[in-house]
This record gives structure tokens, sequence and C-alpha cells, in this order.
């Protein structure tokens, strides 16, 4: 007779998107042990997306300063170990680092990791990666629990937004002149890393076929910090500050991210964090890929409402050549028809 799981321990340090992908194993394991409590570990910073979701019972957060002390880090680790008893801990990545949380457990029967070659004596089920994509890749991790467990997988991951929240960013919506009845598209324009940055030509352009095909559009322009701030109002001048693009709307928080897309009629843009948290709220989007990052692993769930375009979708050859870089790749998308993004045949914002 299998052994009861009474409470569980997930283990995601890194950003924002892995963070989200990877919560299809809280909801997953939801339904498969409804009376287990789940627990998620995160970077502090984005613990708060997570608070609150139906599946996940408690997030314990790690903060930079924490994680930058390894006496401090450690300890912490070591304290809710000896505190917590788990029957069940998936460590997402197996690195060094969150190596420590299965070293301070040993007695927990499921110690569930990547297979790494230094892990082999801490983690008693060490599962490959492979071609998949990440929910994929990351579901995989349930696999040795089906030898006891009937297991129910899910893939689509999600986020939850409160009323309070609604309520308070329909009144900034109000504030900044928005018609919650238009549509509204978010636009990732910019993104923490320059690799990831499309090409701002092309976004220009790109964006201006959007504002004449839906003139009852409004745009909000995503942004974090200031150089990606400076990037963003840049594209807007280009644009010839157009009314329609609210600028200086901005979600100043996780939380204030998740209620602006329980609004958002679309999400155009660079494939990034922002990007998944909008599919989680299930908003229709589409995205584009730099050439360091493969659509086949981050575009989860690819369907009529979740598309995406790489090079490979242009140029085959040229996407097996690594010296190209994100303006080279511009340049197919500009003289291609696929790079022409016909978002009015598919995406009828004006109907739906």
């Amino acid at each position: 007779m299998a052994t009861s799981i009474r409470k569980i321990l997930i283990v995601r340090f890194r950003r924002v998107g892995d963070a989200v992908l990877s919560s299809v194993l809280c909801s997953s394991l939801r339904q498969s042990f409804p009376q287990a409590e789940i627990h998620y570990v995160l970077n502090q910073n984005i613990a708060p997306l997570f608070m609150p979701h139906p599946d996940v019972d408690k997030v314990i957060p790690f903060s930079d300063a924490e994680q930058k002390s390894f006496l401090t880090y450690i300890g912490k680790v070591r304290r809710l170990m000896k505190s917590e008893h788990y029957d069940l801990i998936i460590d997402t990545r197996s690195t060094i680092k969150s190596l420590w949380f299965s070293l301070f457990s040993l007695h927990t029967p499921w110690r569930i990791g990547r297979k790494k070659a230094y892990n082999i004596f801490l983690q008693n089920y060490r599962i490959p990666l492979s071609k998949y994509d990440e929910v994929t890749n990351t579901l995989r991790l349930l696999s040795p629990l089906k030898q006891q467990y009937a297991i129910r997988e899910e893939r689509n991951f999600r986020l939850e937004c409160t009323d309070v929240e609604r309520q308070d960013f329909a009144h900034k919506l109000a504030q900044n002149g928005v018609d919650t009845n238009k549509p509204i598209i978010v636009c990732a324009v910019t993104a923490r890393l320059e690799s990831k940055v499309w090409t701002r030509s092309q976004m220009v352009e790109t964006l201006r076929r959007i504002l004449n095909t839906y003139p009852n559009a409004q745009l909000i322009f995503n942004y974090a910090g200031e150089r990606e701030k400076q990037n963003a109002f840049a594209i807007w001048e280009e644009l010839g500050c157009n009314p329609r693009i609210f600028i200086h709307l901005e979600a100043n928080t996780l939380r204030e991210m998740v209620a602006m897309f329980s609004f958002t009629s679309f999400f155009f843009g660079n494939e990034g964090g922002p990007r998944h948290i909008s599919q989680a709220m299930n908003v229709p989007g589409f995205a584009i890929y730099s050439p360091a990052i493969a659509k086949s692993v981050w575009l989860v769930n690819e369907g009529e409402r979740t598309q995406g375009i790489e090079l490979a979708d242009v140029d085959v050859q040229a996407a097996n050549d690594n010296s190209l870089t994100f303006e080279d790749v511009a340049i197919f998308f500009a003289n291609n028809k696929k790079g022409n993004l016909p978002l009015a045949e598919k995406f009828p914002l004006e109907k739906n």
C-alpha cells in the first residue's frame, strides 16, 4: 500500500516565467493529493504572484540577501527542513544551492530532482532533461510517483486576481482614461535582457499596424526599471505619442500586473515573464522569440489563443546560424510575409 503524502515542498528559484510554468506541479499535485499541504519555495520578489493561489498553501520566500550569504541561506533551509516534515520534495533544478533542501531532509521518502552527477546520493529519484517543452519537462518530475499513486497531470498554469485587486486596478485604468469597454492590448515592447528585445524599427512598424487595424484598441506598454522605461518612451515617441497608447500607466507590482491582465484583451511583444503571466490569466497572445530562446521549449500549450514566431518559422537555415543577432533576425521578419504578423485575421478583437 502506498504511503500517504501529506506535506509537499516544491523548490523553484529563478525568474517569473520559470515560477509560473513550474506551478503546474502545484496544480497537478493538488489534484493528485487533494488533502496534502503544498509549499512553494521562490525568490522573494516573485512570491507575491502566488499570494493567493488555490494550489499553494504556503509560499516560502528567499530574499536576495538571504541567498547571497551562505551561512544565512543554509541556516534558513536547515530550520525549515527541521520544522517541517515533508513526505515529498521536488527540486525543479537540482542546483548546488537547491540541494541543501534534500540534504537536510534525508528522511523524506520522495526526493525528486534533475539528473546531475553530484546529486546521486541526495535525491533518490533523478529525472534527466529532455527535448520537450518546459511544462512537459517539469511534469516529468512526477513520473516516479506514478509507480505507487494515481497522478493527474495539469498542463494549464494559472494565477488568481482578487476582487479587491481588480477593483483597485479598474480605478487606476479609469484615472488614466482607459475605457474597459474597448479592447486593451498589453505590449511587451522591451525586456529585462537586451538579447530578448526585438529590433525597435520592426516593433514600431508592427505597433503602427496594430493601431491602424484596430481603431478602438488601447495599448499599454509594459516596462520595468529606468532602462526599459526609456526604451518604451522612445517607441511611443516614434509612434507620434499616439493618445491610444497609455504610456504613463504602469503595473508597479506583480500583483498589479495580474490585475492588469484581468482586463486585457490581447498580449503582444517580446517573450518573457509578462507573457507567461498573461497566459496564466487566459489572455490570448502573440510573442516574438529571440534566436537564443526556443519557441518549442517556452511557448507552452501552443494553439489558437497562444501563438508566437521565431526565426525557424521564416528561415530554417538561418535559424541554425548561431552567429545571428536579434537585429539580423529582424531582416528576415521584415522581408518575409510571416513576419508581417497578420493579427487581424487571427485575432478579431473588434468581434471578441
